[in-house]
């Protein structure tokens, strides 16, 4: 018999990893992770009035939408099978104030939402945010009394608004607010209103982020925010300081955890699955959204593949779903594979 053994087959100890990559049906069969419509939550802006569709410049491809539109956009998401939409409100600027109070109205933007989705659209999951950003004149979460945010108050705020927003619908309440004690204060509050059912998807580790930019223009708070946000999110320096913050949040009754931004905190969410098992969920933020299509659209990259390549990572990364702008488009993808 001819040894046809190579130096490769001694070096390797005759483990070979390209058998399992030599052909499509190889691939496909040893893949580890998947990415599926069911991973797809959809953020969408709100816009006060009627019939408006108003492209945001930073965000190209990611329209403002007024109540009307949005909920047409919204049956097609349905269609697609995205499972839950994440609604974000650009309210009107006489609306806005330093302590964020028209979040107490109820029939706001966002609650005025809640309710046409509900009617309109039932079977899709309706996370909604109690952040007070939107509705304060100074663009900070939460509010502010003489240069500095105020924890509790803001809590006691957040808490009643996140009554609210279940009152009109909302399944999720979802706080990115990062003040102390608030999912704790949030379950409290729910549960003493009767909603029980509602859960609490706890933006766990927020970060002092620069990918946040683009949102800020969607949302018309760049040019209002006074100083900065390190007093309340997490520096990007810290790890284990944001899985402090998380293990306070499961504490506190947090059914899902959140991770924001995505792809530069992928090691976080690996972090924080293995650390609690709970269904873990990053965002691809804006400023993540809007570099791949700048780089698409200067011809510098394949921004479809990139938009599929990134999803999936989260979903290596131990995530159980991804917040994306690409959510439609990804969902459309998917449809036709």
């Amino acid at each position: 018999m001819n040894d046809k053994t190579h130096l490769v087959d001694e070096i390797t100890g005759h483990r070979r990893m390209r058998r399992n990559r030599k052909a499509d049906w190889t691939r496909r069969l040893t893949q580890e992770n998947r990415l599926t419509v069911d991973d797809l939550i959809w953020p969408i802006f709100i816009v006060p009035g009627q019939n408006i569709v108003d492209p945001i410049r930073a965000m190209p491809g990611v329209n403002r939408m007024s109540v009307d539109k949005a909920v047409e956009a919204i049956r097609e998401a349905a269609d697609l099978g995205i499972p839950a939409i994440a609604p974000f409100p650009d309210v009107e600027m006489d609306k806005r104030d330093p302590t964020g109070s028209e979040i107490l109205a109820r029939d706001n933007l966002i609650n005025q939402f809640a309710r046409a989705v509900k009617t309109a659209v039932p079977n899709i999951g309706l996370i909604t945010d109690v952040a007070l950003d939107p509705f304060t004149s100074h663009g900070h979460d939460g509010i502010l009394r003489d240069g500095i945010i105020v924890n509790d108050e803001t809590v006691d705020q957040v808490a009643r608004a996140a009554v609210m927003q279940a009152d009109a619908g909302a399944d999720i309440i979802a706080p990115s607010e990062m003040m102390d004690g608030r999912i704790g204060a949030i379950r409290r509050a729910l549960d003493a209103a009767g909603h029980q059912d509602v859960g609490i998807m706890s933006y766990a580790t927020k970060f002092s982020s620069g990918f946040y930019g683009p949102y800020r223009e969607a949302i018309n708070t760049g040019g209002l925010l006074k100083g900065d946000k390190n007093s309340y999110y997490i520096s990007p320096a810290n790890g284990t300081e944001a899985l402090r913050d998380a293990a306070l949040d499961v504490e506190e009754g947090a059914d899902m955890l959140m991770v924001k931004p995505g792809l530069a905190y992928l090691d976080i969410c690996w972090r924080m699955k293995e650390a609690f098992g709970l269904p873990t969920f990053a965002y691809q933020v804006s400023g993540e959204y809007t570099q791949i299509k700048a780089a698409a659209m200067n011809g510098w990259i394949d921004g479809e593949r990139i938009m599929m390549e990134t999803l999936l990572c989260f979903k290596r990364a131990g995530c159980d779903g991804i917040l994306t702008y690409f959510a439609v488009d990804a969902a459309r993808k998917l449809k036709s594979a």
